[in-house]
Parts: C-alpha cells; structure tokens; sequence
C-alpha cells in the first residue's frame, strides 16, 4: 500500500497536498482498493464554500457509491474535469493524476486536525 510521507490524510481516506494556500485533495490508494474498478466520480461542488466534512462528491465504483468528504474548509477553485472522461484514473494513480479537487483553503489551522502518513498507516492496519 503507497502512503506518501508528504502529504496528510484524513480517516475517511481522502489525502491532502497543500501547495501554497491551496489544497488538492483525493482518495487514497488504499481507498480506492477497497473500492474496486472506479467508474464514475460525480462532483458539481466547483465555486462552492464548503466546510471541513462536508460531502463534495460521490465516487462510484463496481461495488458501491461513496461520499466523497472535505478534509478543509474552502471554496472548491477546481475540479480535476479528466475524470469525467477516465475514472479509472484513480485507480491507476491516486496521488498525481487521480486528484479530485482544487481547495482555496479558508483556515489553515484545519491542516493541525489532519493525519500523518504513520498515524494514516495505522488507521488502515487497525
């Protein structure tokens, strides 16, 4: 299971990039394992001020549908739009081109709540 040092988590497995006072957020590796074959990722949340969890979007998978939560408070600045045409982009690359969405961050203080890749590692393991 692929768990970057550099980025936080959240335990609803959602990662955090932070670049400047934006945050990119999507689904964990080990998310979207869990999930299966992604299919569809349905979010219509872009423009919208929305608090940290919040539900932004839904992922659908063979298996399930889920709710997709804000790790942060924020305006959601962007969507990653080439989901739409390949989801199965966060299967094959959770972290880099699997990102979901584009976060003008409205309190960085939130980040403090955030888990680390080792305190992430043990929610996954149990």
């Amino acid at each position: 299971m692929n768990i970057p040092a550099s980025l936080k988590y959240t335990s609803d497995h959602e990662w955090i990039r932070i670049e400047g006072e934006y945050a990119f957020v999507g689904i964990t590796d080990f998310a979207q394992g869990e999930l299966g074959d992604i299919v569809y990722v349905e979010i219509e949340t872009e423009g919208e001020e929305l608090s940290s969890g919040d539900v932004f979007g839904t992922v659908e998978a063979v298996k399930t549908v889920s709710d997709l939560f804000m790790p942060l408070s924020g305006t959601i600045e962007e969507v990653n739009s080439d989901l739409e045409a390949t989801p199965e982009t966060v299967n094959e690359d959770p972290y880099e081109k699997g990102w979901m969405i584009k976060i003008k961050m409205s309190d960085a203080s939130e980040l403090d709540g955030l888990l680390s890749a080792d305190d992430y590692k043990s929610v996954t393991t149990g």
